[in-house]
C-alpha cells in the first residue's frame, strides 16, 4: 500500500533462545519491520555469530533505555523487565513482556514463586489469546504467558470456563515434561549432554513458578484454590516441546467423546489450538505455534486423561507473543505465524 510505513519493532533481550525465535518470527513478519535487537553479555556480536542458520547479520546492541521502535518485546529473565516496562508504557510504546514480571495480581504470590517483592500496580493484561483475546486487543502493553502454564491452561479451560452439566472438576494431577531450552542459553552443568543423555528428571514440585498463574488464568489462586492441583515439572533431553499429561477428576463421568466435543465447541474460533482424535506428540507440534489437545481416555468413576503438546520457544513464547502483538494491532492474529 502505497505511503503505508509498518510498525517498527526492538526486542530486548534477543540473544537468549526465545529472543532468538522472535527475531526469525519478525523478520519474517510481512506487516511489521525489526529496527533493533538488544543484548547485554552478547553485545557486539552478530545474530548470525550465535545463530549462524538465521544468517541475519544485525547486531546485537547495549540497551540504554531508547524508545525510537513502536513496538517491544521483552525476552530477559525474570526481575529484568520489572525497571524497564514502566518507561516503555509511559512512552506509550507497544509491549509484550515474556517474564513472569507482570503476570501474578497476587504480590503475596509473586513474592513466594518468584523470591522478589513488587507493587500490586506492577500487572498487565494475561495475554493468553483463546481466553483473553478482547482484552489483549484493547491493550498496549501485556504479559505473555510462561510454557508450561499455555499447554495446562489449555487442557483444563474448556472444562472450568465452561463446565458440562454438573461435570465440575475437581482434582487435577499434571505431569509436563519440557525440552531443555525451556531453562534458558545459560551454560548449567545440571543441563550439559553428560547429565541430560538418556535422562529424565523432576523438579521444583510444588513450588513452579508458573503454579499461580495457572490458577489465576482458571479464575482461582494458590491460597484458595476452586479445585485440588499438583503440578511436577520434568525435564528431558528434548532441545524444544512440552508434553503435559493431565489426570483429572470431575463430579460425574463423561465419555470421551463428550469431552472431546465440548473441547472442540470451546476452540471453535482459536486458530492454533487442535483437538485431535488421535494422541498427540511433541513433534506434531515442534517449530510451529499449535497447542494440540487429546482427549485420551475417561472412566466410570469421572476420572479422565487430557494430553496437550506445544513448542515451548514458539506456542510457549516467541509464536504465543507475536500472535499477541498481531491481535493488540488489529491484524489477523495467524499473520507471520508458522
Amino acid at each position: 500500500m502505497r505511503g503505508y510505513k509498518k510498525p517498527t519493532v526492538s526486542i530486548i533481550g534477543a540473544s537468549g533462545y526465545s529472543g532468538a525465535e522472535l527475531t526469525k518470527l519478525i523478520l519474517g513478519h510481512p506487516s511489521v519491520k525489526l529496527e533493533k535487537l538488544f543484548a547485554f553479555s552478547q553485545a557486539g556480536k552478530t545474530v548470525a555469530d550465535l545463530y549462524p542458520a538465521t544468517g541475519c547479520d544485525m547486531v546485537y546492541e547495549q540497551y540504554d533505555g531508547e524508545e525510537q521502535s513502536d513496538i517491544y518485546f521483552l525476552a530477559l529473565p525474570h526481575g529484568e523487565a520489572l525497571s524497564i516496562v514502566p518507561g516503555l508504557v509511559a512512552s506509550g510504546k507497544t509491549v509484550i513482556d515474556l517474564s513472569g514480571d507482570f503476570r501474578l495480581k497476587n504480590p503475596e504470590e509473586h513474592l513466594q514463586y518468584y523470591g522478589r517483592n513488587k507493587s500490586p500496580d506492577e500487572v498487565m493484561p494475561y495475554a493468553l489469546p483463546e481466553l483473553f483475546h478482547e482484552e489483549i486487543r484493547a491493550s498496549k502493553a501485556v504479559s505473555n504467558p510462561g510454557c508450561y502454564a499455555t499447554s495446562i491452561i489449555l487442557g483444563l479451560a474448556p472444562l472450568v470456563k465452561k463446565p458440562i452439566e454438573a461435570a465440575g472438576l475437581k482434582q487435577v494431577a499434571c505431569t509436563a515434561i519440557s525440552g531443555i531450552s525451556g531453562a534458558g542459553r545459560s551454560a548449567k552443568t545440571e543441563l550439559s549432554f553428560s547429565e541430560m543423555s538418556g535422562n529424565i528428571r523432576a523438579y521444583k514440585v510444588g513450588m513452579h513458578q508458573h503454579t499461580p498463574e495457572i490458577m489465576q488464568a482458571l479464575g482461582t489462586d494458590t491460597r484458595n484454590p476452586a479445585f485440588g492441583f499438583t503440578f511436577t515439572p520434568m525435564i528431558a533431553p528434548l532441545v524444544r516441546g512440552i508434553y503435559t499429561v493431565l489426570n483429572i477428576q470431575l463430579e460425574k463421568h463423561l465419555a470421551v467423546s463428550q469431552i472431546r466435543e465440548h473441547f472442540r465447541d470451546f476452540y471453535r474460533s482459536a486458530p492454533f489450538v487442535r483437538v485431535r482424535e488421535t494422541m498427540t506428540e511433541v513433534r506434531h507440534v515442534a517449530h510451529t505455534n499449535f497447542c494440540d489437545v487429546h482427549v485420551a481416555e475417561s472412566a466410570p468413576d469421572g476420572s479422565a486423561v487430557i494430553v496437550a503438546a506445544i513448542d515451548n520457544l514458539v506456542k510457549g513464547a516467541a509464536g504465543q507473543a507475536v500472535q499477541n502483538m498481531n491481535i493488540m494491532l488489529g491484524y489477523d492474529e495467524t499473520l507471520g505465524l508458522p
